[in-house]
């Protein structure tokens, strides 16, 4: 996992630190502050809209060891994070490439990033968990700061989830081409 675009001085992101809780490794035997490897195999098998009480626990652990509070959540705000973790413990996280370019060097389709960047609702949580799998496949890790920005705003804050998709769109048609 990398991240070289976070500024150092700066605390990370909940993004940024939730990718971390997920991707590190114990140190010891009933090391309390990672995820054991149960637990981020409950992630990666977790459906955000059915999850299972041993993966709502784990989706809980992460959260709480990545500072992010979820005590007044609604229901579509769990899933929403739960799609974020998911992908995460799926595909990891490298934080040094934009979104866009990922895709491109995933050789995402065109017609599947256009699908991703258009959908909305359950089409759009549909579209997530098959990109990922495509990229995981092909060993390139999304950018969750800008993955996640676009999961948590899009059908809630509709101005800045538009300004991400365009975002990777620059970035992926820019990286198509040249």
């Amino acid at each position: 996992m990398t991240d070289t675009d976070v500024d150092s001085t700066a605390p990370p992101s909940p993004l940024i630190r939730l990718a971390q809780v997920i991707a590190r490794r114990a140190h010891f035997r009933g090391d309390n502050t990672a995820l054991d490897n149960g637990e981020r195999a409950a992630l990666a098998r977790l459906d955000p809209d059915a999850p299972r009480p041993h993966q709502i626990g784990a989706l809980a652990r992460a959260l709480v060891l990545a500072g992010i509070s979820p005590d007044d959540w609604q229901p579509e705000t769990w899933q929403r994070w739960a799609l974020i973790a998911h992908g995460m413990a799926l595909a990891g996280h490298d934080g040094s490439v934009h979104l866009g370019t990922q895709l491109a060097r995933a050789h995402v389709s065109e017609s599947r990033v256009t699908r991703l960047l258009t959908a909305r609702g359950d089409a759009f949580r549909q579209q997530i968990p098959r990109v990922l799998r495509l990229m995981a496949s092909r060993s390139v890790a999304p950018n969750w700061k800008e993955l996640g920005k676009l999961i948590l705003t899009t059908d809630r804050d509709e101005e800045r989830a538009e300004a991400q998709r365009l975002s990777v769109a620059r970035h992926y048609y820019s990286a198509v081409t040249h």
